[in-house]
């Protein structure tokens, strides 16, 4: 995809910004301008006058009930600030780079290829003031799934896949006993003496199923993506299939979902037998299919992925852009923090982010054609 391509595609997509769960108002389109080095301009020459902030947020989960989860954030912003934060969800991943490039949004929850992306085109527009956190860990990766156990080279088993020295492993647990991995996995959640079967409304949830598989088994066949902006969702695994000698464009038919969770409930529902996510997505199903840890089994990883970035505009006062940083990581460290930021992202904590540990990311995205020009 080439860089002007991507820039002016982004350009034409319609954001969505949502006031409440019931209504929606759709936010103007910004100009579409001809060259790239004009939109990165400054935005601003005067100091600016701040009485409203716009948060954006890209879809992990269904537009309307993604809004929803991150009101009470939003709540929280408000007080701390002393002004009003809005919070909107992007119609796909491209639409935050917009919105933020274009002055139309202040702060952003970007996945570390939109804000890659996003600082390629608009390098002086905005920068990052943190990095998520998840379940201590400041990586992650993109996950291959399938419903059907017969690829599998043994009988699936409690399990989920780890890089361990570089080398992908299927660790092993039990009914009692999650396995030892970085992402906390469908069917557990915490107790008072750490993780313990996850039982919601007199229900357990199935704890999930990995088998080890090779990547060949997708040749021919149709595949769930999240889409083109996505990290987990598309370039990882894309370029895991090209390192493998499989074409990602021929050797398999790509379905976008728009989302990880509708990644999960297409695998679920059957529309396909096999997709990517990142690990574990099949979390976001669980409450209303509580068995999907044993329909949908994880078979092959990625490498490891910098985690979720929040982004302000460059040109916010600074001690703004630090007021936001610690009114967020505070509340992440609260209960309901905990638990809306789990809902949202699965983040479980922010630390301050260096620029640097993006490189890979980008050099990945150089790799995959992104920035050709």
């Amino acid at each position: 995809m080439k860089k002007s391509f991507l820039i002016l595609l982004s350009l034409t997509m319609v954001l969505t910004a949502c006031g409440g769960a019931a209504e929606e108002e759709v936010v103007e389109e910004p100009a579409v301008v001809e060259e790239v080095e004009t939109l990165d301009k400054p935005a601003t020459t005067a100091a600016p006058v701040i009485d409203k902030i716009i948060f954006g947020f890209v879809p992990s989960a269904e537009q309307a009930e993604l809004l929803d989860n991150i009101q009470p954030m939003m709540k929280v912003l408000t007080d701390g600030l002393g002004i009003e934060v809005e919070g909107f969800v992007t119609s796909d991943y491209s639409g935050l780079l917009v919105a933020m490039g274009s002055g139309q949004a202040d702060v952003g929850a970007f996945a570390t290829l939109g804000y890659v992306t996003a600082m390629n085109a608009f390098p002086t527009r905005f920068e990052a003031i943190a990095k998520s956190v998840r379940y201590g860990s400041g990586s992650y990766h993109g996950t291959f799934w399938t419903t059907d156990a017969s690829v599998c080279e043994s009988t699936p088993v409690i399990g989920a896949f780890e890089n361990i020295n570089g080398v992908a492993t299927l660790v092993t647990g039990s009914e009692t006993t999650p396995p030892d991995v970085k992402a906390l996995q469908v069917g557990w959640g915490f107790g008072d003496d750490g993780l313990i079967p996850e039982v919601r409304d007199g229900v357990t949830t199935s704890p999930g199923l990995a088998c080890e598989a090779d990547l060949s088994v997708m040749l021919g066949e149709e595949v769930l993506f999240v889409e083109e902006g996505s990290t987990s969702g598309y370039l990882y695994p894309s370029l895991q299939l090209k390192k493998a000698g499989i074409d990602y464009t021929s050797d398999i038919t790509q379905r976008f979902a728009g989302s990880h969770d509708g990644v999960i409930a297409g695998l679920y529902n059957g529309d396909a037998k096999f997709g990517v996510t990142y690990d574990d997505a099949r979390r976001t199903l669980r409450k209303t299919n509580p068995d999907v840890g044993e329909k949908v089994i994880a078979f092959a990883i990625t490498e490891e992925i910098p985690n979720d970035v929040v982004a302000v505009r460059s040109d916010l006062p600074a001690d703004m852009k630090e007021k936001i940083y610690t009114i967020l990581s505070e509340y992440i460290s609260t209960d309901e923090g905990a638990a809306v930021m789990d809902e949202i992202y699965g983040w479980t904590g922010l630390v301050p982010a260096v620029n640097s540990e993006f490189d890979v990311v980008k050099q990945a995205a150089e790799e995959f054609g992104l920035y050709d020009e």
